[in-house]
């Protein structure tokens, strides 16, 4: 609590009892002699007691101001704790913030990953499918080319045979024919 939020009568009541003692060190205007005559004179008791009351007053001025600097940095100290508390919370939301977003793109690299390792994967068993076959493909053509040279070799091996065979069957039939008209 400041000063300025101090009862206004405890304020007033201070300042009537400053303003009575007066400032240290200042003495009291001599007054003439006949507004001497016309005031009460004061007792020394009197005097002494308006002075304790003002010192009592003072001390519960002073213990107000200590009391206010205290609040005042008790409040400081909480606004302080506060700002760190919402800071605190501003740098964990945004860790929390940024893990999210880290375990997102990993599990987004993953989930791209696996696409391409099973488009890879499609693509190898497409290709090897597509050698497979052309593999069976070549090998069949093979097969044929060679079961078409056998038989054109077979073919071509029965010509020449039977061309052999005609021309010994025409040349042991001149042989013959030369050697029955020698011997007859």
């Amino acid at each position: 609590m400041n000063q300025r939020e101090h009862p206004p009568k405890a304020r007033e009541r201070v300042e009537q009892q400053a303003e009575k003692v007066g400032k240290p060190g200042e003495q009291p205007a001599v007054k003439p002699p006949e507004e001497v005559r016309e005031q009460p004179s004061t007792s020394l008791s009197e005097i002494l007691l308006r002075a304790e009351r003002a010192y009592a007053a003072y001390m519960d001025a002073q213990k107000e101001v200590a009391k206010a600097y205290r609040e005042s940095e008790l409040e400081a100290e909480r606004v302080y704790k506060e700002g760190e508390r919402q800071a605190r919370g501003v740098r964990d939301g945004n860790i929390r913030q940024s893990l999210k977003a880290r375990d997102e793109a990993i599990e987004k690299s993953a989930s791209a990953r696996e696409e391409v390792i099973a488009q890879a994967e499609q693509a190898y068993k497409n290709t090897k499918e597509q050698a497979d076959k052309a593999f069976k493909d070549s090998e069949l053509r093979a097969k044929n080319a060679y079961d078409e040279g056998v038989r054109q070799s077979l073919k071509t091996y029965e010509g020449v045979v039977a061309q052999a065979e005609e021309k010994r069957e025409e040349t042991i039939e001149q042989a013959w024919s030369v050697y029955s008209k020698s011997t007859g």
